[in-house]
């Protein structure tokens, strides 16, 4: 579709500029230990967390993060993820009555069912090391075109307005981008992380988003 080329083009991903911008984040931070035992049951995109146990895991979270050590990277990963995922989840929202494509509807599933678990995960690490849910002052590297894969209001007042096969060529192509930020996030996290729970969901983001980008990619190059 021409048309949505110009008004969306797509963006390269700065993975090094994102990973950067995971530092930085980590320098809002003051270092500090903790306990805590690594995080189990975290299948990324696997569809198969139930309502009860998303809230078990949730609450685990909160009474475990002790065991081990925790660090910098740790805390900013998952101050910049909640975020992240909490666009991922508006965008997901967005293809019920828009999208047409059976395959985009069940990705868009897939992205609530992974993430928002996740999201409380995080929440409750944070929670239990006495650390805010956000940096303070602006979030390093929630800016759209920084490489992190954020969308800008108006793209996403744009995809709001997408119906049918546009909607899903314009999901599938934001999500892509959306997807490779969370990748390059996560990648760093696995490199610099200390906290087992932290670094094994790192790990499960890059397996899980990674095949959906691949999954994506195939639905774009379709339409």
């Amino acid at each position: 579709m021409t048309a949505f080329t110009h008004a969306l083009p797509r963006k390269p991903v700065r993975r090094a500029a994102a990973v950067g911008l995971v530092a930085a984040g980590a320098l809002f931070l003051s270092a500090c230990g903790g306990d805590g035992d690594d995080m189990s049951g975290m299948e990324h995109g696997s569809g198969n967390s139930s309502a009860s146990a998303s809230a078990s895991t949730s609450a685990s979270a909160t009474a475990e993060a002790g065991s081990t050590g925790f660090n910098d990277a740790d805390v900013a990963f998952a101050q910049m993820m909640i975020p992240h995922h909490q666009q991922a989840l508006a965008m997901a929202r967005l293809a019920d009555g828009r999208a047409s494509g059976a395959e985009v509807k069940e990705i868009a599933a897939k992205i609530e069912k992974a993430q928002d678990p996740e999201i409380r995960t995080m929440q409750g690490w944070l929670k239990s090391w006495n650390r805010p849910t956000a940096a303070a002052g602006s979030m390093p590297g929630m800016d759209h075109g920084s490489g992190d894969g954020m969308m800008s209001d108006g793209d996403m007042e744009h995809l709001k307005g997408m119906k049918g096969a546009e909607f899903d060529k314009m999901f599938a192509d934001m999500m892509i981008e959306h997807h490779e930020g969370a990748i390059t996030m996560a990648e760093g996290e696995r490199k610099n992380g200390e906290y087992a729970g932290a670094v094994k969901m790192a790990g499960a983001i890059v397996e899980g988003q990674s095949a959906e980008v691949k999954q994506l990619q195939s639905i774009l190059d379709r339409l």
